[in-house]
Formats: C-alpha cells, sequence, structure tokens
C-alpha cells in the first residue's frame, strides 16, 4: 500500500495494511522536537534527519505558506512596547537569543528557557484598547496574496511523486491566534462583556483562516490539520457551551470553505488536553481525526470505543510519562496497547502526543519505532 494511500485510509476510519506513525508532533524533520532536544540532537548525531538516524518510515510531508514580506512586520512596531534594550526580528523558526521576535500577526514572542517554551506578548495597544474601531483596524497578515501560494503546485507534485500525503499546516485556526493578539484574559473577558468586540476579531481571523483552507483545497492538499488548544489537563478552557458560541461555526465555516472547492479533504483537529464533552459537535462539523489524544488528559481506548465510529486518532503515546522516564520495554508496550485498542480495525496514526524534549531516552524513540513496525501490520 502506498504511503497516501494508508494515511488517508486511516484517516478516513479505515483499517490500511499497517499503523501509519511518525516521531514528530505536526511537522516535518526537526520541527517534531522542541528547540534544545534539536540542538542536542544535532550535536550527538551530527543529522537534520530524525527520520533516517531513528529508522522511520515516513508517510507524509507537511506543506506551509510562502514566508510573508519582510516589510510587513514594520506596521506592528507601533502596538508593542517592548523594552529599549531589546531588539525585535522577525520570528525565525528554532533561532533562540536576548530578543523579542516577531510573529506574522504581530504578536511578539519571547525566548524561553531550555526546559520552557517561548511565550506570547499581544501588541500592548489592542490587549489595552476598549476601542471597537481599533480591533476592526489591526493589520492582519497577507494570507490573500498569491506569492504566498505560488511554490504549492511544484511542492505538492513532488510530494505526489514520493508516494506520500500533504498535510497542509494551519494550526493555531482561530481561538488560539485571537488570545495571542488580543491577551487570554482580555479575549475571554470580551466574550461575556464585550461581544462585539469578540466577533470582530474572531470573524476576522476566520475570514482569513477559510481562505486559506479554500486556497490549500484548491492547490490539492489531501489533508488539512486545524485546531486551538481548548484543553487543560483534566477540564476545557471554557464551558462547552462557550466552545459551541464562539468557536464551534467559525471552525465549521473554515471547513465547509475547503470543502466547497475539494468536497474530499481530510481535516483533522489539533487540542491538547480533555475536550471529550466537545468531540461528537467536532465530528458533525466535518472533522475526521482527533489529535493528539493525550493519554494523562483522556483515556485512548475508551475514546476509541465510544467515538471510534466517526472519528479516527492521530497521536495518542504520551509524553509526560512514559516516553521521557519510562523504560524501553515499557515503551514498547505502551504502543502495542494503543495498536490493540486505538488501532483495532483502523482509524489510527500513531505518534508522540506533543514535540520531543530533552528528556526523552533516544532508546525510547527507537523503542516507540521498533515496536510501531513489529506490532503495527494488520494481518
Amino acid at each position: 500500500m502506498m504511503p497516501r494511500d494508508r494515511v488517508l485510509c486511516t484517516l478516513r476510519g479505515g483499517q490500511a495494511d499497517r499503523v501509519p506513525y511518525d516521531l514528530t508532533h505536526c511537522s516535518n524533520g526537526m520541527g517534531g522536537f522542541n528547540r534544545e532536544a534539536a540542538r542536542l540532537f544535532r550535536e550527538r548525531t551530527g543529522s537534520d534527519n530524525p527520520d533516517e538516524y531513528f529508522g522511520v518510515q515516513r508517510d507524509v510531508a507537511w506543506v506551509e505558506l510562502q514566508e510573508t514580506r519582510l516589510d510587513l512586520f514594520d506596521r506592528y512596531m507601533v502596538y508593542h512596547r517592548l523594552p529599549d534594550r531589546l531588539r525585535c526580528r522577525p520570528h525565525e523558526q528554532g533561532r533562540a537569543g536576548e530578543t523579542y521576535s516577531l510573529l506574522e500577526w504581530g504578536v511578539a514572542l519571547v525566548p524561553g528557557t531550555n526546559v520552557a517554551y517561548d511565550y506570547f506578548v499581544p501588541p500592548a495597544r489592542i490587549e489595552e484598547t476598549d476601542s471597537l474601531a481599533e480591533i476592526e483596524q489591526y493589520p492582519l497578515p497577507d494570507f490573500d496574496a498569491d506569492y504566498r501560494y505560488a511554490h504549492l503546485d511544484t511542492e505538492l507534485a513532488s510530494i505526489r511523486a514520493k508516494g506520500l500525503a500533504s498535510v497542509a499546516f494551519m494550526a493555531m485556526t482561530i481561538f488560539e491566534t485571537a488570545w495571542q493578539i488580543r491577551g487570554l484574559e482580555r479575549l475571554m473577558t470580551d466574550m461575556m462583556a464585550r461581544q462585539d468586540t469578540a466577533a470582530c476579531l474572531l470573524d476576522r481571523i476566520t475570514d482569513l483562516s477559510a481562505h486559506r483552507a479554500r486556497r490549500f483545497a484548491q492547490a490539492g492538499v489531501d489533508v488539512i490539520h486545524i485546531g486551538d488548544d481548548i484543553g487543560m489537563q483534566d477540564r476545557m478552557l471554557m464551558s462547552p457551551a462557550m466552545w459551541r458560541t464562539w468557536l464551534k461555526p467559525r471552525l465549521a465555516r473554515v471547513i465547509a470553505a475547503a470543502r466547497e472547492v475539494k468536497p474530499d479533504v481530510v481535516f483533522f483537529y489539533h487540542s491538547d488536553g480533555f475536550i471529550e464533552p466537545v468531540i461528537p459537535e467536532l465530528s458533525e462539523i466535518g472533522i475526521n481525526a482527533l489529535n493528539p489524544l493525550q493519554p494523562e488528559c483522556m483515556d485512548p481506548a475508551l475514546i476509541k470505543q465510544r467515538y471510534g465510529d466517526r472519528l479516527a486518532f492521530w497521536g495518542s503515546v504520551g509524553i509526560q510519562g512514559t516516553l521521557p522516564f519510562g523504560t524501553p520495554e515499557q515503551v514498547a508496550a505502551e504502543v502495542k496497547l494503543r495498536i490493540e485498542t486505538v488501532g483495532k480495525g483502523g482509524g489510527l496514526y500513531l505518534s508522540p502526543t506533543h514535540v520531543i524534549a530533552p528528556e526523552v531516552p533516544y532508546e525510547n524513540l527507537f523503542a516507540f519505532v521498533r515496536a510501531a513496525q513489529e506490532f503495527g501490520r494488520y494481518d
């Protein structure tokens, strides 16, 4: 079975020849390792290719938009109050330093430590304003510009020639982008007390996400990755009722925009944490697969039992327990268990549930790959 066929069969809930798997969380290559883990990997192995080093049989290739024009970052500087001693520059993936970097939404990114993620600094003027006009006029990325998509025909042709499935990266689709711009506390307050402000920002972001999804679908992408982190360890970040009011219809609009031009495009939805109260409704609006299915937050076997008739699953091997702190034998046992439960009858794309951190022993990554290959083939 070709990798592309295997992935599409699996994400549509079917049983392929084997369980597809990878080590990278929603990315190609080193993107599946956090910054310090990537640095240590290069230092230890002299390689930039974890798939090759650990023997992964890759089934997918990720695609993204062409990077935006550098001059567009200048318009955001008037919105920030950054310390004078820190310079601000366009964000470069994986680069760290004693500076703020600037994402294309105008959000500043502050470097974390080796054991912590970077954190977001909203544009101060937007976080502090009570003016709807200010929200309406805030500049957003040029996702409507043709040059952002000009590479897709060539890139997708290359991916298809290799027999791989193409996956378009559209994480932080609506909610996460909105709170990064407005500030989490302010956005959540807006949803309750300044609903015209919340609706304005969320709608503007949704319009751009729908446009991106449509353009990816027009180009012929096989799978589109959307999502927002709406879960904590044991509960949702907001009530299911609030999710239904503010996010569900907007996510549905993004999905519909792509399916208007490519009805068979597959969608998988990413949210860390506990999100079971809204899982049935994700299927209702057109999601095919759920990622990452963190075992520390939801019981993977139970979720499969309850929702496996309508959803596939991508992930399921936790990065808070066995993978970083277990033995290779325990890792292999967890992989086997996931395949026997979540993978029963198909519908499982096996992977870690988040990026690989420095504390994960390489012996455990080898054990993950060997177990996926040993136990993942269907009779």
